[in-house]
């Protein structure tokens, strides 16, 4: 016995000869849904093979010397631009200076139409206006002082207080309380504040952009009036109105913490409309921050970014005065001491062709075992008729 007739006998595919190829009705429809299912789930397994696979692990944070990125696009219906402050604070209560921003105030009519571009805003600046004074009777009041005293608290003999703002944050820095009645500055734009006060609720007034702060707890607010601080108290003056005057109806069209990836990213304050009630209403949300590390599979750079979760409270503010009794909009946050990683990863080319052999096989094999059911059924049906017996 010669090596191929060895061969032979481990053949798994044996050859039949002269066999009777019979097509059938049944045969056929079984070949078309059989075909539609394969093809549906190849389709499946390619994109499934397409889309990386996405792996959560959770683990104490440990990472130090990112900045913490504030993203928010809030709309205050009912508060002019010139009424409305930004501020932002540390868990220890002090108000950061010099932060990064990039703060945009947009004035509205009260149909939420844009009045004009938006300006940006200087937060805690030393240099700047913090309210965007648009009346060109204020500007020119304040250009006439060319190089405005800071009242011995300037940085050097070139440090230039032009505005009353400017005065009061050289104060803050230096830890002292202003006495807003003695500086000329505030003085002269006092006597146009009449000016403002006849729109502070004919206009609303859109603030959006980004902040970073140093990556631990902290606040910020939206709030009527200019801030300063007294004793270490932060508060906000609203003169010539009362705070139960103020209406803090508001839009959060975005807020987001870092950068967006598109995965597993909860943010549960979009597109939120609050209307209040009554006026003078103190709003707050308290939002607890997840650090979130992401790591694509092509080899690109880590996203830092993060998750959070809220809740949220109102009450009616207390005329009582400090931050505490404030109408506003104020959002505390702190960071969760876990960071959750998600890593991404390619699927397997050769687990793609398995599951591809397996569907195809398995379909061919499932439908080879209903149809030859289908043909034993078939034939002895047509058994029985011919012998009369099929009723």
């Amino acid at each position: 016995m010669g090596l191929s007739q060895i061969l032979k006998k481990v053949d798994a595919f044996p050859k039949i000869i002269d066999i009777e190829v019979n097509k059938t009705f049944s045969g056929a429809l079984l070949t078309i849904v059989s075909g539609i299912f394969m093809t549906v789930l190849v389709l499946s397994e390619f994109n499934a093979y397409l889309t990386p696979n996405l792996t959560e692990e959770l683990f104490v944070d440990t990472t130090r010397g990112h900045k913490l990125k504030i993203n928010l696009d809030i709309y205050v219906p009912r508060i002019s631009c010139d009424y409305l402050s930004l501020d932002a604070m540390d868990s220890t209560g002090e108000q950061h200076l010099h932060i990064e921003h990039n703060i945009f105030k947009r004035r509205m009519n009260l149909d939420g139409h844009p009045i004009e571009e938006a300006k940006k805003e200087e937060i805690q600046s030393s240099t700047t206006n913090k309210q965007n004074a648009t009346n060109e009777e204020v500007k020119t009041e304040i250009e006439t002082v060319k190089c405005g005293s800071c009242y011995g608290a300037q940085h050097n003999e070139t440090h230039c207080c032009n505005t009353c703002q400017d005065v009061i944050d050289a104060y803050r820095e230096r830890k002292w309380n202003p006495n807003t009645e003695s500086f000329e500055q505030c003085i002269k734009e006092r006597r146009v504040e009449g000016e403002f006060a006849k729109k502070a609720f004919d206009e609303g007034c859109q603030i959006f952009g980004y902040l970073e702060v140093n990556r631990m707890g902290g606040s910020f607010h939206i709030a009527p009036g200019r801030s300063f601080s007294i004793n270490h108290i932060h508060v906000h003056d609203v003169q010539p109105f009362s705070s139960t005057k103020f209406n803090t109806s508001h839009v959060i069209k975005k807020l987001t913490f870092g950068e967006e990836f598109g995965f597993g990213h909860t943010n549960p304050l979009d597109n939120l409309e609050v209307t209040a009630k009554d006026t003078a209403i103190m709003y707050n949300y308290y939002i607890k921050i997840v650090p979130t590390m992401y790591v694509p599979s092509n080899g690109g750079p880590i996203l830092h970014t993060n998750q959070f979760s809220v809740t949220t409270h109102q009450k009616t503010a207390q005329s009582s005065g400090g931050e505490s009794s404030m109408p506003g909009i104020f959002f505390s946050y702190e960071l969760s001491p876990l960071m959750v990683k998600y890593t991404e990863k390619s699927n397997s080319f050769s687990h793609f062709l398995v599951q591809i052999c397996g569907i195809i096989g398995g379909i061919y094999t499932v439908a080879a075992l209903f149809d030859s059911v289908f043909h034993r059924i078939e034939k002895q049906i047509k058994k029985k008729i011919e012998l009369g017996k099929f009723t």
